[in-house]
């Protein structure tokens, strides 16, 4: 009954409605768009083109990302990886480039040339990756007869590289319109989309892989348990939060100092996994260079293709684990601004008790999110590659992804931030929220 409340009470706010009903909207566009095949293929004799990505190798993981775009030949196919790769060089680059660095410190007018750079060189992997993905598709299985232009290809190959950067432009757009207008973020919100997409079907193979074979229903059930564990731990990760006790001082009328509240949080919350998912998405985009190395006809990208092909290998989920750590401290550096944290606290007359105001305080500050970090990262790396784990226990490779890796900690990152959003409007207008209930509100006429 409490959820059905809630539910009610977020239709009841105009602005919130709006917004969810905006996501939604532009969340089907790009699922549609996904299903849509590129102009001179038989969509017809594609069959074997999607069976090769149902084997839980680095297809599989692209396929997700994309939500069976990739695997239709679709306008979508390259998805919004090239966005994700551009805005990782963009970042990378922002350590050594000084206009870049000049940029970051001008606020939202840097944060628009920011934003501008980043879809220029999301312009340019596109065409890059394009013409690759078309030339590979005979390889990948596409027979020669799915062409309805055999004749004139390089027509083809014009025509389509033009149509999937666009594709890529306008799911890039959408996911901007999706974080402006809507609901969550948008990016975020796009992966995660197509990645629920492909969990029917994983269960329905799981489950009758277990039925047929041995185990059971029973083991289904043992399975689906130890599932929710994960999910929970997960969630645990990305609500855990180190609270630094603050207390406050207010100069009073008779020339002394008081306590002053301030609300009621007394405490800045260090979150210990600060950087959400981003860490996981860079990583899997690192890790889908081997792959397209392998494309190259050498013997080194064939070794290398051959080490890191395999995302349940050894090598694979070792360097997956380290890129994972590595962008955990990279991103928490960038979007944690402990200088500023300690300005605003001396500004408004907070102190940490014992630590001097300004420099000390950041640097105490920065201190601390350094040692949180580190375990969630560890913890975050671990449950990244625990389904190369559940694999050896005899689960098919396309339901272990979802024990873990990129696509559970991405559901469950994005759905709690979108959540969190959700949340703060219902709490803003005086109702209950969908986190965490508490006492009844009435509504503020």
């Amino acid at each position: 009954m409490k959820f059905i409340e809630t539910l009610k009470n977020i239709w009841k706010i105009e602005e919130l409605k709006d917004r969810i009903i905006m996501t939604f909207s532009l969340l089907l566009v790009y699922r549609f768009g996904a299903q849509v095949v590129l102009p001179g293929i038989d969509s017809s004799k594609l069959a074997s083109f999607s069976e090769n990505f149902e084997g839980g190798g680095i297809g599989f993981v692209l396929n997700a990302f994309t939500g069976g775009a990739f695997s239709n030949a679709s306008v979508f196919a390259l998805g919004i990886m090239p966005y994700i790769s551009a805005s990782i060089v963009v970042q990378l680059m922002g350590i050594a480039i000084p206009y870049l660095q000049k940029l970051q410190k001008e606020g939202a007018s840097g944060q628009k040339k920011i934003n501008q750079i980043t879809r220029w060189l999301t312009i340019g992997i596109c065409l890059i990756q394009a013409p690759s993905y078309l030339l590979s598709l005979g390889t990948l299985g596409v027979p020669s007869d799915a062409y309805l232009m055999p004749d004139n290809m390089n027509l083809f190959l014009v025509s389509s590289t033009i149509i999937l950067v666009t594709g890529c432009v306008f799911a890039m757009w959408l996911g901007e319109k999706i974080t402006d207008k809507g609901i969550g973020n948008g990016i975020s919100l796009l992966i995660m989309v197509g990645i629920i997409a492909t969990l029917p079907q994983a269960f329905v193979q799981e489950f009758a892989a277990r039925v047929t074979g041995s185990g059971g229903v029973m083991l289904v059930l043992v399975e689906l348990l130890v599932w929710f564990v994960v999910i929970l731990l997960c969630i645990m990760l990305v609500m855990a939060v180190r609270k630094i006790p603050v207390q406050y001082a207010r100069r009073a009328a008779s020339g002394g100092y008081e306590k002053n509240e301030q609300g009621s949080r007394q405490f800045i919350p260090l979150k210990l996994n600060a950087s959400g998912v981003m860490p996981i998405i860079f990583a899997q985009a690192i890790m889908f260079v081997p792959a397209a190395l392998g494309q190259l006809d050498t013997s080194w990208a064939t070794t290398v293709q051959t080490a890191f092909g395999d995302i349940f290998g050894f090598w694979y989920n070792l360097v997956f684990a380290l890129l994972i750590i590595i962008f955990t401290y990279f991103y928490t550096a960038i979007t944690v601004p402990t200088n500023k944290m300690a300005d605003d606290l001396k500004r408004n007359g907070g102190f940490i008790a014992g630590i001097r105001s300004g420099t000390e305080t950041a640097d105490y500050l920065d201190k601390i999110m350094s040692q949180i970090t580190l375990p969630g990262s560890i913890f975050l790396a671990l449950v990244a590659i625990f389904p190369a784990f559940v694999s050896l226990m005899g689960v098919t490779q396309q339901w272990a992804l979802f024990y873990g890796g990129t696509s559970l900690l991405i559901m469950v990152g994005v759905a709690i931030d979108t959540m969190q959003q959700i949340n703060s409007y219902l709490l803003n207008r005086h109702y209950d929220g969908l986190i965490k209930t508490g006492k009844n509100r009435k509504a503020v006429a």
